[in-house]
């Protein structure tokens, strides 16, 4: 009998390959989605899940309570030796501290060669690796980092330095100070961990390395590399430790301080979803995903069920000859799941080859290693299918088990014994709907991103070149800009530590005019020399420039600054301000006009400008665009020539302001690319239709232009139906859309409003495309003879 079921739906698809194409097409791009879709998700739930013990691993956090709260993965220095000293509520506890863009030298006979390691080196203790699980393959695991100059890298770096060369023995150089050993290889790390550092070496180092002393005794100070991994005691809960974490700041902080500072615990499932603690993305983007992805599969069986309602008139007399010889309601619906199931059988085998075409695209957008897991997908597909099969077929179905075979064979069935148009209207409205939210949720996404791309940041990023500086010698750097700024195209140059929009910002407490305590809220400490202002075209409001020097004798603050303190510009010139625990004290001899130094995500921070040569780490070049290529070239090799045992590098200014908001751009493109085919599904539901009520009323056309009806009365009989509909469609996307694209907004500190305009240009676009799609089949049944029409059975 399933043979039969089989056999017969194939002959009807045959009959009918318009219907069938469409079915097919409208199936294997929502299921393509729901495949794509699923495979990033379970990814990005994988994350650090292969640990053992997982459930019991813990990343220590910052948290600052004072003026809002603050967050930061990093911690003091101090933090662990203490949490694991102090308590014996942990099994094992490690400190790492990790940099990023490291220089590794390797010297072999007269050869040298230079990497840079994007991902840097992690200074780490040993215990590190007791309590992640990343593979020794190499080494002993008991004493690998145990003692200082010691290093271990991954498999995949151990090639890329040595080659096929055993790489135990051999000898690194980071950043041209320190030298370790290798005496490990770690297994390559998976794709889903957040841990990137590929190049460990021993925590012994960090004094020698950092050349100070002081850090492990600061609890005052925090850098987001510094962190901390315990893996708890099974019998200690998360409550438990966080209790020990506020007895550390008890003993280790003294007044106001004691309120301020809290550290807490972040379980490892957490640290890849929480992005007040630097994660990938929160998890809300995942569940919008989801139902993204559970939308479009659902548009695509509403394109089904529209079609296959709207055909079976047309098989009417068909279903009434297998009543009549005897066919029961029952096995009609399963000859209908039947050809619903070959349908989705060819949908299911197109959408794998789609999707293993596209994937390396995702890859490429998301700068991930996806792979399909073959017993997931399998089983996904599997339900997935089932799934689609009884939504599509099961509805349809039932309409054909239901038709009365005599009004069957006498043709008189009619549009209201197969559920009439109310039904199909409700499918059109559903489909479109889904198509508007996401236009119009692609247009607010562009929107947002054009206004943090185009407003005026409050300084110049255009033509901008930062130049890494690796040593802070000061006859190097003297010489260094003196021959920059010989270089054809070059307009103005600027030490400083950062741009002033910059991924890496400092922050301390700060003390205004001698005030009996610190403020409460922090500042935002930039190092700069005399030409910053000028070399990004930044605004004075009050007060002046400083002088030339080389360290920290005035300071330049921002308007943020001023308001936080409820004065005017002209109050604050004049006054001391004393940051970094007091030890640096100067007077304020200028306001500077506001400017954006992070991304629109965060508010504008209090800030301070200031000289001091030893934290410059950029030369910051404005050129003339029209001399570029020169420009770069007689840059590569002036640096080259001051700094030969470095590795040389640059970025333009606009290019690393851009990195702020690339998760809001590949969101857009996910968005732009799911709306497309939303839209594509839908219109070709659309044109199905179109092609089914233009053979139902061929006659009518006729009849119609017998009497005088032009082409464009014609044309409205088409076109009013589908107006109504997407007006309706609009009427329920619109509140959707914003509701959704309003909480999305609500992670911009600057942003745009949501106007009517976007909602028109929303109605427009669907409005024109749904009028090119209906446009070429409604004016071929309009333009057709209408004597040929009225022939027509």
């Amino acid at each position: 009998m399933i043979k039969n079921y089989i056999k017969i739906a194939w002959r009807n698809l045959k009959r009918n390959k318009a219907y069938a194409f469409i079915s097919v097409a409208g199936l294997a791009l929502g299921i393509t989605c729901g495949i794509l879709i699923f495979t990033l998700i379970t990814y990005h739930l994988s994350f650090d899940n292969f640990h053992k013990n997982s459930d019991r691993v813990y990343r220590l956090y910052t948290e600052w309570h004072d003026d809002g709260i603050g967050r930061s993965h990093g911690v003091p220095q101090p933090l662990g030796k203490t949490f694991r000293n102090d308590f014996t509520l942990a099994e094992k506890t490690a400190r790492v501290i990790s940099f990023h863009d490291n220089l590794i030298t390797i010297t072999q006979g007269n050869q040298v060669k230079k990497f840079k390691e994007d991902n840097g080196v992690a200074f780490t203790e040993p215990e590190y690796f007791d309590i992640l699980n990343f593979p020794l393959l190499k080494g002993d695991k008991k004493t690998v980092l145990v003692k200082p100059g010691e290093a271990i890298v991954t498999e995949k770096i151990a090639r890329k330095y040595f080659g096929d060369d055993n790489p135990i023995g051999k000898v690194i150089r980071v950043d041209n100070k320190v030298n370790f050993t290798v005496t490990g290889v770690l297994k390559d790390l998976p794709a889903n961990t957040d841990r990137k550092q590929q190049v460990y070496v021993s925590y012994g180092n960090m004094d020698e390395y950092t050349g100070s002393k002081k850090r492990e005794d600061n609890w005052g100070g925090v850098f987001s590399g510094s962190e901390v991994f315990t893996l708890l005691k099974p019998s200690t809960t998360m409550e438990s430790a966080n209790s020990a974490m506020a007895l550390i700041v008890k003993k280790h902080y003294t007044g106001r301080d004691l309120q301020v500072w809290k550290f807490k615990l972040q379980p490892l499932s957490d640290i890849h979803f929480n992005s007040d603690l630097d994660g990938y993305a929160d998890k809300k983007y995942l569940w919008a995903l989801f139902f993204i992805g559970l939308f479009l599969i659902i548009t695509a069986c509403v394109n089904f069920v529209n079609l296959a309602t709207a055909q079976a008139l047309n098989r009417a007399k068909e279903i009434g000859v297998r009543k009549v010889l005897g066919s029961l309601p029952h096995q009609l619906f399963w000859q209908f799941i039947a050809e619903t199931a070959l349908i989705t059988f060819v949908a299911v085998i197109l959408a794998i080859g789609l999707s293993f075409i596209a994937l390396p695209a995702i890859n490429n957008l998301f700068e991930s290693q996806m792979t399909f897991k073959l017993f997931q997908l399998s089983v996904f597909i599997m339900l997935i299918s089932v799934l689609v099969v009884f939504l599509s077929g099961s509805y349809p179905g039932l309409v054909l088990a239901r038709f009365q075979p005599i009004l069957a064979l006498k043709s008189k069935l009619s549009q209201k014994h197969v559920g009439g148009f109310s039904l199909r209207r409700i499918l059109v409205v559903t489909q479109f709907s889904i198509s508007q939210v996401l236009i119009i949720g692609a247009i607010i996404i562009v929107s947002q991103l054009h206004y943090s791309q185009t407003t005026d940041l409050g300084f110049n990023k255009d033509a901008v070149v930062l130049l890494p500086i690796p040593q802070q010698d000061k006859a190097k750097l003297s010489t260094l800009r003196n021959r920059i700024n010989e270089v054809q195209g070059v307009e103005k140059s600027s030490y400083c530590y950062k741009a002033p929009a910059a991924q890496s910002n400092n922050s301390t407490d700060v003390n205004f005019n001698h005030r009996g305590e610190d403020e409460h809220w922090g500042i935002n400490t930039k190092q700069g020399d005399e030409n910053f202002l000028s070399t990004f075209g930044m605004k004075l409001v009050a007060g002046r420039n400083f002088f030339p020097a080389d360290t920290t004798h005035e300071f330049l603050v921002n308007e943020t600054f001023v308001k936080k303190l409820n004065l005017k510009p002209q109050d604050v010139i004049g006054k001391m301000l004393a940051i970094d625990g007091k030890t640096i004290k100067a007077p304020i001899v200028g306001v500077v006009k506001d400017f954006y130094n992070y991304s629109f995500h965060t508010e504008i921070s209090a800030i301070c400008i200031m000289p001091d040569y030893r934290s410059y780490s950029t030369l910051a070049v404005k050129i003339n665009m029209r001399n570029a290529k020169t420009s770069l070239a007689a840059f590569e090799k002036i640096w080259n020539e001051t700094f030969p045992e470095e590795l040389y590098s640059y970025q333009f200014l606009d290019d690393s302001v851009g990195k702020f908001y690339e998760m809001d751009n590949i969101q857009l493109k996910l968005v732009e690319a799911f709306a497309g085919i939303a839209i594509l599904i839908g219109c070709l539901g659309l044109y199905g239709l179109v092609s089914f009520m233009a053979v139902r009323k061929t006659k009518e056309i006729g009849v119609r232009k017998v009497l005088g009806a032009d082409t464009m009365h014609i044309l409205w009989l088409f076109g009013k139906e589908f107006t109504y509909l997407l007006l309706i469609a609009f009427v329920v996307a619109a509140p959707l859309a914003w509701w959704a694209m309003h909480n999305y907004l609500q992670d911009f500190k600057y942003r745009i409003t949501i106007g009517p305009g976007i909602f028109l240009t929303s109605i427009l676009s669907t409005f024109i495309i749904a009028s090119i799609t209906v446009g070429y089949r409604s004016v071929m049944a309009a333009t057709a003879n209408p004597v040929k029409s009225l022939r027509s059975e």
